[in-house]
């Protein structure tokens, strides 16, 4: 397919994801190399095999975004099959349980309870806490420094990384994660700083909420039917439903592309109207 982006060489980190194979393969539909990255080779492979089979170009590459070896490894893969970078979306993050509270609320009696399972605020694990803060943030921050050398001084350059809902209001239960989504933003804005003069622009997206192999079990109940969290969300939802990968692709686009070639430092919302509710 011909585009303005046909040629471009895109590497998505977390790529055997959910969204970012979708992002991948929205890329690659639009004539760009993709490679994908993700810490599972085979979750790589796979989803550079169906964009290859449907006669786009891509490779899967096994890579730990918290391991600076690993990412100079898979950028000299990358320089030899593709070439050197034009977009880079730093896709790879995640939660974890150790960073994550029982209930919405501390209660007074919550202090004496025996139950079991019960995890309060003051019961967070700090390396818990620190493994979500090292995914979602150094896993951004490194990857950059790898990739985004290739970047410099070339002209329709571009960083995206991924913010979410929780840096504009943290939600309940996941401090971690939400605090981490916040640095993300604010990276985002410091980046489109520092690269201001050399070309490359930086921004990211803030996906509402979209049902992903993380937080299923969190929304929906074995039979499909919404969990109570899934129902809060999707009556704080104005567009009442969840997102699907695909309503990720224009705004994403739009970022690589020419029409936002003086959009820089901004965070986008795709969140069904979620960030403009104020749930009254």
């Amino acid at each position: 397919m011909s585009s303005e982006l046909s040629g471009k060489i895109a590497v998505i980190t977390g790529g055997g994801g959910v969204l970012c194979s979708t992002m991948a393969q929205a890329l690659a539909a639009q004539g760009v190399k993709v490679a994908v990255l993700d810490l599972k080779a085979e979750n790589a492979d796979q989803v550079a095999s169906a964009i290859n089979a449907k006669g786009g170009k891509a490779i899967g590459v096994a890579c730990n975004v918290l391991q600076i070896d690993s990412l100079k490894a898979a950028h000299e893969k990358v320089l030899a099959e593709l070439g050197p970078c034009d977009i880079l979306i730093n896709g790879a993050g995640g939660n974890h349980p150790k960073g994550t509270t029982s209930k919405n609320h501390l209660l007074a009696e919550d202090l004496e309870s025996t139950e079991e399972g019960l995890k309060t605020f003051f019961d967070l694990d700090p390396e818990g806490i620190k493994f979500v803060f090292d995914l979602n943030f150094i896993g951004t921050l490194l990857p950059t420094q790898v990739f985004a050398r290739d970047m410099v001084g070339k002209k329709g350059t571009s960083i995206i990384n991924i913010s979410s809902m929780n840096a504009f209001r943290p939600l309940t239960k996941i401090p971690a994660y939400s605090g981490a989504k916040a640095a993300i933003s604010n990276f985002t804005q410091w980046l489109a700083v520092h690269f201001s003069k050399v070309g490359v622009r930086v921004n990211a997206l803030a996906p509402g909420f979209f049902l992903t192999d993380q937080n299923r079990t969190l929304l929906t109940q074995p039979d499909g039917s919404l969990t109570e969290r899934g129902n809060t969300i999707i009556s704080h939802t104005p567009m009442g439903r969840f997102g699907t990968p695909d309503d990720l692709t224009g705004t994403l686009l739009w970022l690589c592309g020419s029409g936002s070639e003086f959009v820089t430092g901004v965070v986008v919302p795709i969140d069904g109207g979620f960030s403009a509710f104020s749930g009254v």
